[in-house]
């Protein structure tokens, strides 16, 4: 499991890239703790396109700091198979994010 720390002002986006493993059954799930109102996440339109069968894909989530800071999350990736929620994640990544105080863009663009 990889461990990765950012700092990130109010707006700020920070793009992760993980890859995917749809045609073996596995999506990307997430989990915020910690100060989790500071930060949302998505991912990014147009990231899980077609692909040869059996191909690994890369897909792109957006973690976004939000108004008005000033606090620090935990976000936990797990790959899982939905079908099997007993089963453990075939892959784990952890992204610590602090968020400084401040303003940022009133449109949160960044």
């Amino acid at each position: 499991m990889e461990v990765r720390s950012v700092v990130l002002s109010p707006g700020e986006p920070y793009e992760l890239r993980l890859t995917g493993r749809g045609a073996r059954g596995y999506v990307w799930t997430w989990q915020v703790t910690g100060d989790a109102d500071v930060v949302s996440v998505a991912q990014a339109a147009g990231t899980a396109g077609a692909a040869p069968p059996g191909a690994a894909v890369e897909l792109t989530y957006v973690v976004r700091a939000r108004p008005p800071g000033g606090g620090r999350a935990r976000i936990r990736f797990a790959q899982v198979r939905p079908p099997y929620p007993d089963e453990a994640p075939y892959d784990e990544f952890v992204l610590d994010v602090e968020v400084r105080p401040g303003t940022g863009g009133a449109d949160g663009a960044g």
